[in-house]
């Protein structure tokens, strides 16, 4: 695949806050044929998102926060309730999880899962996501979270019944990809619920 693609030039159009290139390349099409493209790629690096539940409760911590890019399409609060999340920074996936799920929920996690990773907007971003999940307990809790005051973050922490999160996606209250995914996830696996149980007692 790569003698298919031949990078003609890669231009910075902002490194503002992160990094937005422009790339013109030749791509080699099914037929054999050859044409130029232009594509734009945002480069935010790689992040890692988690969700935390609890067998006992029958719960899953969650977070709301505000989200500048939803406000300006059609989200009229700009919150958003979302699984656990943050940029690597140079650190390997499971020890930035483990970092943002203290700085953000105040939950000390010991133990995580990594499920699966996936690109997670790949027509314009960079970026991929590691997906974890772990268990967690009330003795595991050491502070308030809500984020890192100096990232200007705000962030209100969530316990919510795993059936309650469930019927948040079919309402549109959870409209977030990798929160979506991660419930998707705790329900095929039987995470929180035996898998199937509604189907099997039919």
């Amino acid at each position: 695949m790569q003698n298919r693609v031949k990078v003609v030039n890669e231009e910075v159009l902002s490194n503002n806050w992160y990094t937005l290139r422009k790339y013109t390349f030749d791509y080699q099409r099914q037929d054999g044929s050859w044409e130029r493209q232009s594509r734009e790629a945002y480069d935010r690096g790689n992040g890692a998102t988690i969700l935390l539940y609890s067998t006992e409760k029958q719960t899953v911590i969650l977070t709301r926060q505000f989200r500048l890019p939803t406000y300006t399409n059609g989200n009229t609060t700009g919150m958003l309730i979302e699984a656990c999340a943050g940029l690597l920074d140079k650190d390997n996936a499971e020890d930035c999880i483990k970092r943002e799920t203290e700085e953000e929920t105040g939950y000390q996690i010991k133990s995580v899962k990594k499920i699966f990773e996936a690109y997670m907007s790949p027509g314009s971003v960079t970026e991929i996501l590691y997906f974890f999940v772990a268990e967690y307990s009330d003795e595991m809790k050491i502070g308030d979270g809500g984020g890192c005051e100096t990232e200007q973050e705000n962030i209100e922490v969530m316990e919510i019944p795993f059936d309650e999160a469930v019927q948040m996606i079919a309402t549109g209250e959870i409209k977030d990809a990798k929160t979506i995914m991660l419930i998707q996830y705790a329900q095929l696996h039987g995470l929180l619920t035996p898998i199937l149980q509604t189907t099997m007692s039919h």
